[in-house]
């Protein structure tokens, strides 16, 4: 083999080597947007929690405990007060136009109505059974709950309260969300699907497969782009065009995953990720997008955003050991000490 040989088989070789480092560093750096936590708040209190919602005109964070709801500013981190006739509540939507909000109560099958100035409890609306998320559509002015018992949905006036329709999903709903132009999309967790609803007709208009996910949870949407983004427990975002009709990407994210938001000034999508992660989602070129995952804590699942400072709140809590199995429960969690309940922020 004579040299010149030789210095064209080294070139290949280096090339070989130092292509894919090249674009691992690349990419690297793409994502290394800085996020991480940086304050928690310790709140503590009784119950559970599940969703988490932001209010960032009046600078307030409304948390879901199982029987209640706690009421945070965020520019003091202090407890302004407290919503309770919420009996196994799950989610809460405002109204800020109205001066109202909504909480979506799975024990009662009912929903709450608070004023957003007093946190007082001023009406109650029937629902399906165990409504869960909850969504209100400002171009209707009205509420809907998405009950997982019943797998339907109901809709009520945001105004008289009355109940205008309960729409049969076909399976059981998660997350909703709407592209404020009278398209309302929620999660069908056991179907892997996201159906697509008309808020002034009532009235289902698409049925979108979701697959390789596996049972949706949280979801969050790209207004601009079209994009409605799903995060499913095979651990995995999914990337839908609406528009298209059409998936157009998916990307690998953390265990446990139960909610998504999305940031438009941004354009970063999220991922809460229960086994104590957080992903952000972007765009890297046209049709790819990239990932990137910040260390949180165990337990923080769900997740809100302030699109005004573009803080992740995140609510957990300390968790003691694992018990035992047992023939009744025999995949058991860790249990939440007592007091120890937590929100953590996230920022750059």
């Amino acid at each position: 083999m004579n040299r010149r040989t030789k210095a064209v088989i080294f070139i290949v070789l280096m090339r070989s080597i130092l292509l894919p480092i090249y674009l691992f560093l690349s990419a690297t750096a793409y994502a290394a947007t800085g996020y991480q936590v940086i304050n928690k708040l310790p709140l503590g209190g009784e119950g559970g929690w599940d969703y988490i919602t932001a209010d960032s005109t009046n600078h307030r964070l409304y948390l879901s405990r199982g029987t209640h709801v706690m009421v945070v500013d965020t520019e003091t981190n202090k407890l302004l007060g407290d919503i309770p006739e919420t009996p196994g509540v799950h989610g809460i939507a405002l109204a800020p136009e109205l001066s109202r909000g909504f909480t979506s109560n799975g024990k009662a099958n009912t929903a709450s109505i608070f004023d957003l100035q007093t946190f007082q409890v001023i009406g109650q609306v029937k629902t399906g059974e165990n409504p869960d998320a909850i969504l209100y559509d400002p171009v209707t002015k009205r509420v809907f709950t998405f009950n997982g018992k019943s797998k339907d949905a109901t809709v009520f006036d945001a105004v008289s309260e009355k109940v205008l329709e309960t729409i049969s999903l076909g399976g059981k709903p998660e997350f909703a969300t709407s592209d404020n132009k009278g398209n309302v999309f929620v999660n069908i967790e056991d179907t892997n699907e996201l159906v697509e609803l008309d808020s002034a007709k009532l009235t289902i208009t698409r049925r979108h497969s979701l697959a390789p996910c596996n049972e949706p949870t949280g979801m969050a949407i790209d207004i601009e782009h079209h994009r409605v983004f799903s995060v499913c427990r095979n651990k995995l975002m999914t990337v839908y065009d609406i528009n298209a009709g059409k998936m157009t990407a998916t990307v690998p994210i953390g265990e446990g995953a139960d909610g998504s938001v999305f940031d438009v000034e941004r354009g970063i999508a999220f991922s809460s990720n229960g086994e104590g992660t957080l992903t952000l989602v972007r765009e890297s070129s046209p049709g790819k997008f990239a990932a990137e995952t910040v260390k949180t804590k165990r337990g923080a699942r769900t997740i809100t955003l302030d699109p005004a400072t573009h803080k992740i709140y995140l609510p957990t809590a300390e968790f003691g050991p694992v018990p035992a199995p047992t023939k009744e429960a025999p995949n058991p969690r860790p249990p939440a000490i007592k007091d120890s309940f937590q929100v953590l922020v996230v920022g750059e």
